[in-house]
């Protein structure tokens, strides 16, 4: 890499998401890298206005020797080809969520990369200070041994228009998936994230049971552990306002998430100690309520990056590795496969077979006709 103070960081795709990172980095939000070049796929008004050099095509832009390393921001079914170029060109990489279309993908991608080179994903959500606070609660074992897992995932709501506006989202081909590995997928990594992965999944999902769509737009999900707990996850973009509530609940306490405030209780002795001992046929541990929400105003996003340049720099250690991005799709993927099968699907993930009932969907599929409609955009209602 050159000598210098800061990441020449290149940007692949100039859609929504790219432009809030292009935003960061412009804005000095997101320290330690600057913009060093564009790409699209065809011409953009923004690409004249930021000063740097603009490619059409992304593996003219990686052999260009302009960028150290990538962000590539452009729809799933690019990650791939977009990922192997880079990676084997010797380029560092941040990728925007999912690391591909499946876990082989990430597999792939995984492969290439080669020994120095830093790669990383976009699982913001993972700096959201609440999330942090009750990920340190849980490694502290402030709740003893967990027993069960519970997350009501239902405000992604989105409406027609979203599908509409878009020739890949929500196809096999463009996608991979629906909600599951769009829209839920940060929840699933802050899941088992906190949570650890399960064993096994019994899942139903429902293929546009919302809108025009041919992919998931419901799951819910029943997970396995191998301490003995258990686990719901339930998802979907077809309610308003819907629900955000997340469950944590072990021995001597519980975490809950309500959708904006966190609240702890702690059980007095542990639930366990009480069931064996107690005389009290109607009795119950004792327990206190707390709320220990934490201020959440970051910018996540901007966290990432710069934790993404400073691992290139310095060799800081990574908010989210792309090696971390296979859990959550894996979780995405089991849950897909356990419906198409209607079976419970083990894990680690069999990736190859859930490749080959991804590749006969993909198959089928093919990328919608954009709709001739002018959206109303604003990103800050697009994060949950």
């Amino acid at each position: 890499m050159s000598d210098q103070a800061s990441l020449r960081l290149g940007i692949i795709g100039l859609g929504n998401i790219a432009q809030q990172h292009i935003h960061n980095i412009v804005s000095g939000e997101a320290h330690g890298c600057k913009l060093a070049a564009v790409c699209s796929r065809g011409e953009h008004p923004l690409a004249g206005e930021l000063g740097v050099p603009h490619f059409q095509d992304y593996r003219a832009l990686v052999a260009s020797g302009c960028c150290d390393a990538v962000l590539i921001a452009t729809p799933t079914f690019t990650h791939l080809g977009a990922g192997l170029c880079a990676l084997e060109s010797g380029l560092h990489v941040l990728m925007e969520k999912p690391i591909g279309l499946s876990v082989a993908e990430g597999e792939r991608l995984l492969g290439a990369r080669k020994q120095g080179q830093v790669f990383a994903l976009m699982l913001n959500q993972r700096t959201d200070p609440l999330f942090v606070m009750m990920r340190e609660i849980l490694q502290r074992g402030e709740l003893g041994e967990t027993v069960r897992y519970h997350w009501s995932m239902t405000n992604w709501f989105r409406p027609e228009v979203y599908f509409k506006v878009s020739d890949w989202r929500a196809t096999w081909r463009g996608e991979g998936g629906g909600l599951l590995v769009n829209q839920c997928i940060h929840n699933l990594d802050i899941f088992q994230w906190l949570c650890g992965m399960p064993d096994r999944v019994r899942a139903h999902c429902h293929f546009g049971k919302y809108h025009d769509i041919e992919v998931e737009d419901e799951a819910t999900a029943y997970l396995e552990y191998a301490n003995g707990a258990t686990g719901v996850f339930v998802g979907s973009t077809g309610e308003a306002p819907g629900v955000n509530r997340l469950e944590i609940v072990g021995d001597r306490g519980a975490l809950l998430f309500d959708g904006e405030r966190l609240w702890q209780t702690r059980n007095t002795p542990g639930t366990a100690e009480f069931n064996r001992d107690t005389t009290e046929m109607f009795g119950m541990p004792a327990s206190a309520v707390k709320d220990i929400t934490p201020k959440r105003d970051v910018n996540q996003h901007a966290q990432v990056l710069s934790n993404f340049a400073a691992a290139v720099l310095s060799g800081e250690c990574l908010i989210a590795s792309a090696e971390e991005g296979l859990a959550s799709l894996s979780l995405a993927n089991a849950m897909l496969q356990s419906t198409w099968e209607n079976s419970t699907v083990d894990l680690p993930l069999d990736s190859g077979r859930y490749q080959a009932l991804l590749d006969h969907r993909i198959s089928r599929s093919s990328l919608r006709k954009v709709a001739d409609i002018e959206a109303t955009i604003d990103m800050s209602q697009s994060y949950r």
